[in-house]
């Protein structure tokens, strides 16, 4: 039977204007939004949102939730169950599973997985290696979010350091090309160096020496020049410098741009002091840098060079992260708790709350043009969340979610709380209380 939803006096954000309003959902979708609703099905349920922020679901452009092959770590099902907790209706998960997303066939068992498991919309990246450029350009634009090439090894290790075919994936491809960019050379010499003095017990504050901002220049510039040389579209992902910024523009609207960045809510949030208390807790690949990038990257994205924010969410076992400098894995998981951090830089006047949608909820649905999502419109998808700005919450073991069982935000506590969640119009989340009686569906690419 479809259910259908009255969401009354909700503070509705949406395309850079909140306005107090009531949105009806029926069945998948948004009816209906005015001031008032008065007319609507019987069996409607209502939920009265005085006071509270109605936003579109965030779609995380960067996840990996480590299924297939890694999910002693995370799986498809527990991840996603986080993320919409935390506010995520949509995510792009990554290619560097077990066995890496290189074939087509091997990209469609993960589809197969999210459709059985998976509690949000998702999508997944097919994977460039040295070697794969005929798979690669069987990838439908319709039904897959994009490639994704690491120019900078990571976990898995897909590094795509051969310039000739680099070259001919970015003159062969219509579809958006997702980048990690570090130089790999420049993170070996400074690793070597840091090695013959400490061993393999490296401070972890060098984590920014070592993988530094020279690394990450380097490589997305020479990114972005391949990009034009070649006219392929390409998205860079988590800038951390803020030198970096500057190889992007403002200057035209985001649907007519052929080069997006983006940043990581990791990047904006933590900085080099931090390493002293969260130790390889916070070491992810690029590094937490200095306080004046953390300043410089909030700038590029309050005057749009910067296009979206993401998690780059990755977890790893508490066990792995512990270990000693250079066998500590990076990455951490961030999707739970990403929309209440970004609501915190909302409280300290940083950005307004109409700016922060747009980058973490219609700017993805723009940038890979995902249909029906992204926005509070009439006939899109009813990805909804319900937040209450007063209901504070302290973050610790007994409230994450994720299968790790560990957050770099634990200790902190937010101002803000998720308490509802709509996945196609379906309650997902409700104060606490799982209905996963309906899954996520795929997304769909109007390309």
């Amino acid at each position: 039977m479809k259910m259908n939803t009255l969401i009354r006096n909700a503070r509705l954000v949406n395309e850079g204007k909140t306005s107090v309003c009531d949105v009806l959902i029926e069945g998948e979708k948004i009816k209906q939004i005015s001031d008032r609703i008065d007319d609507f099905p019987q069996n409607t349920a209502i939920i009265d949102a005085q006071n509270k922020l109605l936003i579109p679901g965030m779609i995380d452009d960067q996840v990996h939730f480590r299924e297939p092959g890694l999910t002693q770590k995370a799986n498809i099902a527990s991840e996603s169950r986080a993320a919409v907790a935390g506010g995520i209706t949509s995510f792009i998960e990554m290619p560097n599973t077990v066995p890496q997303a290189t074939t087509q066939e091997l990209l469609e068992d993960k589809f197969k997985i999210a459709a059985k498991d998976s509690y949000a919309n998702y999508s997944f990246m097919m994977g460039g290696t040295n070697d794969n450029l005929e798979e690669l350009l069987k990838t439908d634009p319709k039904n897959v979010a994009a490639i994704k090439l690491f120019l900078g090894s990571s976990t898995g290790n897909m590094l795509v350091d051969d310039e000739e075919v680099l070259e001919k994936i970015f003159s062969s491809t219509k579809l958006l090309i997702a980048v990690h960019c570090e130089d790999e050379t420049t993170i070996k010499n400074n690793l070597d160096k840091q090695k013959s003095i400490y061993g393999d017990d490296i401070p972890i504050k060098l984590h920014p020496v070592i993988r530094s901002a020279e690394a990450c220049y380097k490589s997305s510039s020479k990114a972005i020049a391949l990009a034009k040389k070649t006219g392929a579209r390409l998205h860079v992902f988590h800038l951390s410098t803020e030198i970096e910024t500057d190889l992007f523009s403002n200057k035209i609207p985001l649907e007519e741009k052929q080069i997006t960045a983006e940043v990581c809510v990791h990047h904006l949030w933590f900085e080099e002091k931090d390493y002293e208390q969260k130790g390889t807790l916070i070491k992810w690949n690029p590094a937490v840098k200095s306080k004046k990038d953390k300043e410089g990257l909030w700038k590029a994205l309050l005057d749009d060079r910067i296009d979206v924010i993401a998690t780059d969410h990755a977890p790893h076992t508490l066990e792995e992260k512990n270990q000693v400098y250079t066998k500590a894995p990076s990455g951490g998981p961030l999707v739970q708790h990403a929309v209440l951090a970004m609501l915190e830089a909302v409280r300290d006047d940083k950005i307004s709350v109409e700016k922060l949608v747009e980058k973490m909820c219609h700017n993805p649905a723009k940038l890979f043009k995902i249909e029906q999502r992204g926005f509070i419109k009439e006939g899109y998808f009813a990805d909804l969340v319900l937040i209450d700005t007063e209901l504070k919450q302290t973050i610790d073991k007994g409230n994450i979610l994720y299968k790790c069982g560990w957050s770099p935000f634990e200790g902190t506590t937010f101002h803000s709380t998720v308490t509802h969640t709509f996945v196609n119009g379906h309650l997902m989340y409700n104060k606490g209380e799982f209905n996963d009686t309906i899954k996520g569906k795929r997304l769909i690419f109007n390309r």
